[in-house]
């Protein structure tokens, strides 16, 4: 096979699609020659033929050579980003987005965040999502600007808020910068990437952050900032959320019910603190939804308070 891998690399750039024969042989003698390290990774024909594998009907096989060229590293990176951006075949495309994320290249950022935003192929951008959250932290400035954009949809900047929740800790100082910008999309997605590294390394300024948040002039921030104490049951955000529980807009009001009820529920002394704050603020609530919340979380935490007595 090494005499037929010579021969393709000096007959030019002109790939023919191998049969599955072929492709196998292919296969096999790369593996052998990155085994024995006697592999050129300046050998482009080769590499072409490896990218254009990625599009063999056989899964397991297109596995086999995303392995082989995320062994090969950096050096695929090029082809494989040609391939992402222009490949006719959507199964190339998803294959090369998925082989990225083995390389793990910051060059890839660009390209990456092209095919997420424009390619018509779901399962592509997906993979390329990804990608760019395994790159992790040179990916997320690319990232936060979606976000602060106007002209992308929201599935791509549901796509960047995945990503930035698990990126984390290692992007943090982006993180906590992001929580100054003047998109309230960004600080409400930081939010939730900040919480992370709250929940994974107990940072006290996370959780200073996430407590300020609570009182951001957008909505859509109290309420994700309020979620987001909830379910990390952090008690010290209490006395804030109590004082959200009478926030003039209602879905804050509500964000801070849920959040408190969460919190309620973790101990005893917590359930028994936050149970009196719900009851006064039922009988000054008027809105129907936020009311049904209230009582969720009284009911909830009485039932937890009454179990806990026997």
């Amino acid at each position: 096979m090494s005499n037929m891998l010579n021969s393709e690399t000096q007959s030019g750039d002109n790939l023919v699609q191998l049969s599955h024969t072929e492709t196998d042989a292919l296969l096999e003698a790369v593996r052998e020659q990155i085994n024995l390290n006697t592999f050129n990774p300046n050998d482009q024909h080769l590499l072409k033929q490896m990218v254009e594998s990625l599009g063999d009907s056989r899964g397991m096989v297109r596995l086999s050579f995303a392995e082989t060229l995320g062994k090969v590293g950096k050096a695929a990176t090029p082809l494989l980003l040609d391939a992402l951006a222009n490949h006719p075949n959507p199964v190339v495309r998803r294959a090369s987005a998925k082989t990225i994320t083995l390389v793990g290249d910051p060059t890839a950022v660009p390209t990456l965040v092209n095919a997420l935003l424009n390619d018509e192929d779901t399962v592509v951008k997906g993979s390329a999502v990804g990608a760019l959250a395994k790159i992790g932290k040179p990916a997320v400035p690319a990232l936060l600007k979606i976000l602060a954009s106007t002209e992308y949809p929201e599935s791509a900047k549901g796509h960047a808020v995945w990503a930035l929740g698990f990126i984390g800790a290692e992007a943090k100082e982006y993180l906590y910068q992001g929580i100054n910008s003047d998109s309230a999309e960004v600080r409400a997605a930081v939010v939730g990437a900040i919480a992370k590294i709250a929940q994974e390394e107990n940072e006290p300024g996370a959780f200073d952050i996430l407590l300020n948040a609570l009182a951001d002039q957008a909505e859509i921030v109290r309420s994700e900032t309020a979620a987001a104490l909830g379910n990390l049951t952090y008690q010290p955000a209490i006395p804030n959320l109590v004082e959200l529980l009478h926030h003039s807009e209602w879905e804050s009001r509500k964000a801070a019910a849920l959040a408190l009820m969460k919190i309620g529920l973790s101990e005893v002394q917590e359930g028994r603190t936050v149970l009196e704050p719900l009851q006064t603020a039922l009988l000054q609530e008027k809105e129907a939804p936020v009311q049904a919340v209230i009582k969720l979380a009284i009911s909830q935490i009485e039932k937890f308070l009454k179990e806990d007595a026997w």
